[in-house]
Parts: structure tokens; sequence; C-alpha cells
């Protein structure tokens, strides 16, 4: 089929359109060297979620050449917590083996609906979970809603939503994977990358580099236990990291740290 000049003209001009009618709310460049900006992101403290192996610390985010490094380490810090017979995960280890980061702008930032964007690095060796991901303002994990624009583990990209079950702290989830084998880069995991959400209130879309990962429709995730309430209809506030091990984390022990998730920004427009 030939296309006509004009064809490409107009479709050139309904892009650029389509872009100019998100405008920029909210961004974070890191371009001042040093630590985070605390009036945007608070760090993580300790044994935090998912049995991960990592101590999380403010000490391992931090902003050099307009970048935000979230650094993984090994290296072992005593767990303050630590009471000896406890079943309770956070308790019974009197140490941890790992440091790393996650940053969270809970209180300060948060948002309903918009483009979220985030252009990063990631290590994809074994054992890293680098993630950036929203949770929602109001109520218990899952009916407060958790988006996952990106998260990886075990050799695989991940795009998710969950939300409340009739069980308590068990989700309903949306999850794609995409394996990164099958990007057909040799060199995906050494370059920079675009991950997205475009999120209404019809829909959460998701995508790395423009590719579009998972497609989620809102009038199909309302909380079991309380079907009025849909918990991506309300503001989201944003988390970046990078966990060890875990739940769904590779064994870490034959990777050489420190590893890194470097982040060139991260930004949110709004229509």
């Amino acid at each position: 089929m030939k296309i006509s000049y004009p064809f490409i003209i107009l479709l050139i001009l309904f892009n650029l359109s389509a872009k100019a009618q998100w405008k920029l709310v909210w961004s974070d460049e890191f371009s001042v060297d040093g630590k985070p900006d605390p009036n945007t992101w608070k760090a993580e403290k300790g044994f935090v979620r998912n049995h991960e192996e990592q101590w999380y610390q403010a000490e391992n985010a931090f902003c050099i050449d307009g970048m935000l490094i979230i650094e993984a380490r090994r290296e072992e810090v005593k767990n303050p917590n630590f009471v000896a017979g406890n079943k309770n995960w956070k308790e019974e280890r009197s140490s941890a083996h790992y440091t790393s980061a996650s940053l969270i702008t809970q209180g300060m930032q948060s948002f309903k609906y918009g483009r979220f964007e985030m252009k990063a690095k990631i290590d994809t060796r074994a054992g890293m979970w680098p993630a950036f991901w929203t949770l929602g303002n109001e109520g218990e994990w899952p009916e407060n809603g958790e988006i996952d624009i990106m998260e990886y583990y075990r050799g695989t990209i991940l795009a998710n939503a969950v939300w409340g079950s009739m069980e308590k702290w068990k989700g309903i989830w949306s999850t794609i994977k995409k394996p990164i084998s099958e990007f057909n880069d040799p060199e995906w995991s050494n370059k920079f990358h675009v991950w997205r959400m475009d999120w209404d209130e019809k829909s959460i879309k998701l995508y790395v580099d423009d590719f579009l990962m998972n497609s989620i429709d809102l009038e199909k995730t309302y909380n079991a236990k309380e079907p009025h309430k849909n918990p991506f209809r309300q503001p989201h506030y944003i988390l970046v990291g990078m966990a060890i091990g875990g739940d769904n984390g590779e064994d870490p022990s034959k990777t050489e740290f420190p590893a890194r998730y470097e982040i060139d920004y991260v930004r949110v427009y709004q229509k």
C-alpha cells in the first residue's frame, strides 16, 4: 500500500498533538549530588517485605552525575530487632548479609491518574529484584492497590497490578511476564530503558520502551470484600528500590557485589 506524503504529515501532527496533551506536573531529575531530596523521598529501613535478604538503609541511595544510584552491597548489619527463638522473619535473624535501599514518596508526593515514567538501567544478575511501583494512599495491602510498573527477577520483566481478594493479605493479580531474552538484544541489560504507566479512570497500561506489557481494565479491579471500592481510583505514591533474594528472587551468593540500579529520572505527567 502506498502512503501519501500528506498522510504522513497528518500522522506526525496527530502524534505530536497526543503528546502535547500531557503536562509535566512533577519530576526528580537527580541533578544535585548527595542524598536524594528529603522533600520527595524517604528511605525505608530494615527488613520490610517478602522475606528478602537485604537490610534497607538510607546510606545505599545517593545522587551523582545526574543519576540516582541504589546500590546493593554484601555486608553484614546486625538486626536490632533480633529475638532469639522468634518465628517472625523480621526478628528471627540476628543479622542481614546484604544491604540496599528502597525510597518512597509516601506522605510527600502522590498522584491520581497520569503518565508515570522512569528511565533506568537495572542489574539483571542472579538475586537482583529491582522495582518501580506504586501503592494507594488509603487501605491495607492489597486493598489499597499495587501497581508494578517495572519489576525484575529471575531473568524476567514483570508488569503487574494487584487488588483485594476475599482473603486477608492475599491479592488478585493481573500479571504479565516477559523474559529479557525475548527482546533479542544481547546488550539489553547494559542499556537504559524507559518504563511507563498510562493510567486514567478506565485503565492502566504498562510499557517498556513503548512496548505494551499489560493493559488492565479498571472495571475489573474492585476489591472483593469491598465491591464499592476500587483501589486504582485513588492517589498512589511511588516506590523505587532494589531487593535481594526473598520470596521471588534467586540466590545472590555467587553474584559479585556491589550491584547498582541506576535511575536517570522519574516523571509524572497529567492532562
